[in-house]
């Protein structure tokens, strides 16, 4: 990680996480990478939080005024790493789900493959709600379908190394979902534009008092939106996608 080219940084979307993030700064500071903190519309007291990490060197801060939800933040704080001359960006939850050590690990992999999506798929321990893990499938089986590829091990998964100038050229041309549909949108459309992709497993914890923004009806049907969207592009796209898996 030692070359001048690669300059990474750690994107983190933040609405109302005052207790858990601290420490996801702290561990990512700790491993010197810089943080950009997207605060997404949150409360008085987890932006005085988030204000008073902002002050530490090597945080910067972006701040909606009105939510506009985890895929807005995300888009924001890419944008942002780009102004401040960053070449790759860490995705990173604020709510403590992920594990941190593994931080050097995809950094590691984006530098040696610096065009590529470094994905993480989740490896649970036994915190995870079964409710969520099963209803994972449902968006797994979408994926494979809107692809014509398994290559996608795990859409939902949001920690992942997006190199900088790919991903803003996506998002500059193509209107994605601003909440819990950006995860996946985005890198099916990024499969669809032939993005070189690597996968790392990651484990995933869930804090028994995590806050959880997924909004049960409003989400998903956000996501079933999304998931029809692309499949009337993968519609256009199959005898492309089609061509490339004989390809391979």
């Amino acid at each position: 990680m030692d070359e001048d080219w690669f300059k990474p940084c750690a994107v983190i979307p933040v609405y109302n996480h005052e207790r858990t993030l601290p420490a996801v700064v702290s561990a990512l500071r700790d491993q010197d990478l810089p943080c950009i903190l997207v605060d997404d519309g949150s409360s008085p007291v987890a932006a005085a939080t988030i204000d008073a990490l902002a002050e530490r060197a090597g945080v910067f801060l972006v701040r909606h005024t009105v939510n506009q939800g985890k895929g807005g933040a995300v888009t924001s704080g890419l944008r942002e790493a780009s102004r401040l001359g960053f070449s790759h960006a860490l995705q990173v939850d604020a709510d403590g789900q992920h594990d941190l050590g593994s931080v050097s690990l995809f950094l590691d992999r984006a530098c040696q493959a610096p065009d590529a999506v470094i994905c993480g798929y989740p490896l649970y321990d036994a915190s995870v709600p079964k409710g969520r893990l099963y209803a994972r499938y449902l968006t797994h089986v979408w994926v494979w379908i809107n692809t014509l590829s398994l290559s996608i091990r795990d859409s939902m998964c949001g920690f992942r190394v997006y190199p900088l100038r790919q991903t803003l050229a996506l998002l500059d041309s193509t209107r994605l979902g601003k909440r819990m549909d950006f995860d996946t949108e985005i890198l099916v459309r990024l499969f669809w534009r032939e993005q070189p992709m690597v996968w790392l497993p990651t484990r995933v914890h869930y804090p028994r008092d995590g806050v959880s923004h997924f909004r049960l009806w409003r989400d998903n049907l956000l996501i079933s939106a999304m998931h029809a969207r692309l499949f009337g592009g993968m519609l256009v796209r199959a005898p492309k996608l089609l061509c490339r898996r004989w390809r391979e």
